[in-house]
């Protein structure tokens, strides 16, 4: 049963990561939901220990790249070179090519960069010298960044903002859980790890989430929270069509973590924040009341009735 493989993943990946169930079940949702996930918080707190457990005990492909300046496009997308010996161009791969993908600190690096990996992460292919190459599937990509206004960082733009399903942050750890890091040897852990599901296995559990039932009732739902933020005063950037579908897709996945076959209201509003603040902006009115996104989000469920079902 692939409920029982979720619980297993979520358990090895709890092993590890200390104290943060909620933000390890909002993940794995993400990448079975066939989503891209944002992680913004300071250094040093976990983000790229998380990225790699996933990736051993999902049995993905992985690749990290550190995000700077003088990152290239080609760096991630790939480029050709001469090979003498053929007499011919030949393709190197980029980055990219992989199943999992962890941007790191991807608001140090230039637009330029950032750009090249718009295509990348909605069509899941890249397009160089007049070639269009498929990316493997799945394909996921995690990516850091420091919170704005750290040294050397600049803000995300939207188009690229919106391609993430979800941004979290997971924060400092409790005390017992720093007690427990500093005791157990968590690179050695991960080492160790084998992994919970196939790559054909995790491709059947995102194929089955896609067939998850939601009501009626839930899509209204969705749709009437997506245009109440382009409605109400404390925004002055709505959510996007792609945040309705991505707002469902999660939604899907948290049912799936459930083991149910169908979407409740519950499913949608726990995931409300994770994927709607990254996308909407705040009015002037908002930000001189000192309200933050995902309190102004939270007004959302206040304002538009939840469906009884």
């Amino acid at each position: 049963m692939p409920e029982k493989k979720l619980i297993s993943v979520q358990e090895t990946v709890n092993s590890i990561i200390k104290g943060k169930e909620d933000i390890v079940r909002k993940v794995l949702a993400a990448i079975i939901g066939g989503g891209h996930i944002l992680m913004e918080d300071i250094p040093g707190v976990g983000k790229t220990t998380l990225a790699t457990t996933f990736a051993r005990v999902l049995s993905l492909d992985y690749r990290r790249v550190q995000f700077t300046p003088d990152v290239l496009p080609s760096d991630l997308l790939g480029f050709s070179m001469y090979h003498s010996q053929k007499g011919e161009f030949e393709f190197q791969k980029g980055a990219v090519f992989c199943n999992l993908l962890l941007a790191d600190e991807i608001n140090r690096t230039s637009p330029k960069t950032q750009s090249a990996l718009l295509e990348v992460m909605e069509e899941r292919q890249v397009s160089i010298e007049g070639t269009t190459r498929q990316l493997p599937d799945p394909f996921i990509v995690i990516a850091t960044e420091n919170p704005a206004g750290s040294s050397g960082t600049q803000l995300l733009p939207e188009s690229q903002l919106d391609r993430f399903l979800v941004c979290l942050s997971m924060g400092y750890p409790r005390h017992e859980d720093a007690v427990a890091l500093l005791k157990g040897e968590v690179w050695k852990k991960i080492s160790n790890i084998t992994p919970v599901l196939s790559l054909v296995e995790l491709k059947e559990i995102q194929a089955r989430t896609e067939t998850i039932y939601v009501d009626d009732a839930i899509y209204e739902y969705i749709i009437c929270l997506i245009e109440e933020t382009r409605n109400n005063t404390l925004f002055s950037l709505g959510a996007s069509p792609r945040a309705g579908i991505a707002l469902l897709r999660m939604s899907r996945a948290m049912a799936m973590l459930a083991s149910r076959d169908y979407v409740t209201a519950k499913d949608v509003q726990d995931v409300l924040c994770d994927v709607l603040a990254h996308r909407v902006r705040l009015s002037a009115r908002a930000r001189a009341e000192g309200i933050l996104a995902t309190a102004a989000i939270d007004k959302l469920r206040e304002t538009v009735k939840t469906p009884k079902l």
